[in-house]
């Protein structure tokens, strides 16, 4: 029965005002370059040569109206779920009966993430595979994130996992599903599992972000959580800046769309299985910036840093404080460029029924893109189990 905030989904198309590209171009074509140190590299951050090149590329290759059609492929729909208005895009599968497959994206992520996995999820017949494979793909943006609304303050994992779930059951009337993500998506699926079973029939992870509140136990447990903790030195400062004060960092950001690229680059070529350390021998750049630009021209870049503060509201990475364990059936798909090193799998299966644990041959932390073809089949592979 739906709730009353609740009514029909509507179509939506993407179509971003000429204005508002504009004000982008004109921005990034005036930037006041700076400097770096001489010996620099990637090891201060974001390099600068890089940078002018991409937006260089920005401002005389990139074809956001193409990247809009690409987007547009794809049926669009907003519907209002617990005060906000979430956007996603709903692919329904061939075949007799698809299975309902929520994918939940991350930061600094967007549903752009998923343009190569949506029509082989939902229509495998298309690329060799069996129409009895088949899923209906919903796959939206997060609360705060791109095309959706923003919650009225910061938004953690936990909260959105039940808008997600509300959206599946009341506002498309699904009455089971499966759920898959990495990054934040790993965390609203282990909540989708945790807190939303028996509608929730299954969960397919390709990162572990949740911790047992009792930590590391024996010496190969242990052992992963120092060099987790080491791993992580280099890496914690912007998780710092966006779970205490993201207000502040905000100002610069909004007002500075190669600041935007910059911090998300970062990460796209820290996080990602690169050849050579190159960052576009994995992802090409008008991908790169059309996700990028999904945060400029929906100008999100503030309300999306908002979930890093409400995880840490919401009790940071501790998956349930009692050590209650997800019992619905999990897959976890284990890329072994991940920036968050998977703990041994005794320390997961304290947290998680896991019944598939697949070791990747390559890839990292943003699967649908590095190795979409592996995170597909990993995905068909444990929905046959469920489908029995």
């Amino acid at each position: 029965m739906a709730q009353a905030d609740m009514s029909s989904p509507r179509p939506f198309r993407i179509r971003v005002p000429d204005e508002v590209l504009e004000g982008i171009r004109a921005r990034i074509a005036t930037y006041p370059w700076h400097e770096m140190p001489d010996d620099g590299g990637w090891d201060y951050g974001t390099n600068l040569d890089y940078m002018r090149e991409l937006c260089t590329w920005w401002l005389e290759g990139f074809d956001w109206r193409a990247q809009e059609a690409r987007l547009n492929r794809f049926a669009h729909f907003k519907a209002p779920v617990g005060g906000i208005d979430i956007h996603y895009i709903h692919e329904r599968g061939s075949g007799p009966a698809p299975l309902p497959l929520l994918v939940s994206h991350g930061w600094p992520g967007s549903v752009v993430e998923f343009l190569d996995i949506i029509e082989p999820l939902a229509h495998p017949e298309r690329f060799g595979g069996s129409a009895a494979d088949a899923f209906d793909v919903v796959a939206p943006s997060l609360p705060g994130f791109g095309f959706s609304g923003r919650p009225p303050r910061p938004m953690g994992p936990r909260a959105m996992a039940g808008l997600f779930h509300r959206l599946m059951t009341e506002a498309l009337g699904y009455e089971g599903y499966l759920a898959q993500g990495g990054d934040w998506g790993g965390a609203i699926s282990s909540f989708l599992g945790l807190d939303h079973a028996p509608a929730c029939r299954g969960i397919h992870i390709n990162i572990m972000t949740m911790r047992h509140p009792g930590g590391a136990q024996g010496p190969e447990e242990e052992a992963w959580a120092r060099r987790f903790a080491r791993e992580q030195e280099m890496e914690d400062g912007y998780r710092t800046q966006q779970a205490t004060r993201p207000q502040t960092l905000s100002y610069a950001m909004m007002d500075s769309p190669v600041g935007v690229a910059a911090w998300i680059v970062e990460k796209f070529r820290s996080w990602s299985d690169l050849e050579g350390g190159e960052l576009e021998s994995v992802h090409d750049r008008d991908t790169l910036l059309a996700n990028i630009m999904v945060y400029l021209v929906t100008r999100t870049f503030n309300t999306a840093s908002w979930i890093y503060y409400g995880r840490r509201e919401e009790g940071g990475r501790v998956l349930s404080a009692s050590g209650r364990r997800v019992e619905v059936p999990t897959a976890a798909a284990l890329f072994p460029a991940e920036l968050l090193a998977w703990p041994p799998r005794s320390y997961v299966e304290r947290m998680y029924n896991v019944t598939r644990w697949t070791e990747m041959p390559r890839g990292g932390h943003f699967a649908a893109l590095e190795q979409p073809g592996l995170l597909v089949e990993d995905i068909r592979a444990f929905a046959r189990t469920l489908r029995r």
